[in-house]
């Protein structure tokens, strides 16, 4: 039986207090970021591997469903906002369609051809990397396009959390982030879904970083999509400028980024 099958280490939930509940939960996500911490050279591996092809213009991919399609989704869509590319540089695909974000679509998961036709209306090349996600390890549509995008001499990479999977083996840089059963039997949005969110924000943000999206350890070139997001630009212009707020506020309203305000002023 797989780890994600597995049964919880606890039992009779059903009679736990709600303390009990919120405490057990806890201490079995405790286990997870100890997980990652062994998976860090795993990680790694892949991100020296995406950073040169992004450099040139590739793209980074997300396959998934269900749970972890939703999970490469998010990610994806943050990437913008936060560092500034545009949102065909990291894209997020899960099977079903765009429908499948809030509604399951029945078994959309097991076509093992979809991903690939999925991946190729982007016009996938060599630059670019593809991205499995999935708890279990054996989803015929991630394993389908991860397979067939390796075979098409595209980077591949792959998230689980079980050892030894048709997905990891499919890959080319597996990740296995085995956290243990789940506190509800079977329930992977759970330690395994946390484990992957932690993969992703790790994969993301160190590329982006690696490509030089971030400045110190600041949001340069995040989008001023909102009051908060401008209050915090002004505020990063202030502190390495050495400005008043007023006058950082019109420096960034003129330049409409960090990044472009700060070059006006000499500091690229």
């Amino acid at each position: 039986m797989s780890t994600t099958e597995s049964p919880s280490n606890f039992d009779h939930l059903e009679q736990m207090s709600v303390r009990e509940l919120l405490s057990n939960i806890n201490r079995e996500d405790h286990q997870v970021p100890q997980v990652i911490a062994g998976l860090i050279p795993d990680i790694e591996a892949l991100v020296e591997q995406i950073v040169p092809r992004m450099r040139k213009g590739g793209r980074l991919f997300y396959i998934g469903a269900g749970t972890s399609g939703r999970l490469g989704i998010v990610d994806a869509s943050e990437c913008p906002p936060t560092f500034g590319v545009p949102p065909e540089v990291v894209i997020g695909i899960m099977a079903g369609g765009d429908q499948a974000i809030r509604k399951a679509v029945e078994f959309a998961e097991d076509d093992p051809n979809q991903a690939w036709l999925d991946l190729s209306e982007y016009k996938i090349n060599h630059l670019d990397t593809v991205v499995g996600i999935a708890a279990s390890g054996r989803t015929p549509y991630v394993i389908g396009g991860v397979k067939t995008a390796r075979e098409n001499g595209i980077l591949t990479g792959a998230i689980t959390c079980n050892h030894g999977s048709a997905l990891s083996e499919a890959a080319e840089y597996p990740i296995e982030a085995v956290v243990g059963p789940e506190f509800v039997t079977g329930s992977t949005r759970m330690k395994s879904g946390t484990a992957q969110k932690l993969i992703l924000n790790m994969i993301s943000t160190s590329v982006m970083i690696q490509l030089g999206r971030v400045r110190g350890n600041k949001m340069v070139d995040m989008q001023l999509s909102n009051t908060k997001l401008v209050q915090r630009g002004v505020k990063m212009l202030m502190e390495e400028l050495g400005l008043d707020e007023a006058k950082a506020s019109e420096l960034l309203n003129t330049h409409g980024s960090v990044r472009e305000a700060l070059k006006a002023m000499g500091h690229a």
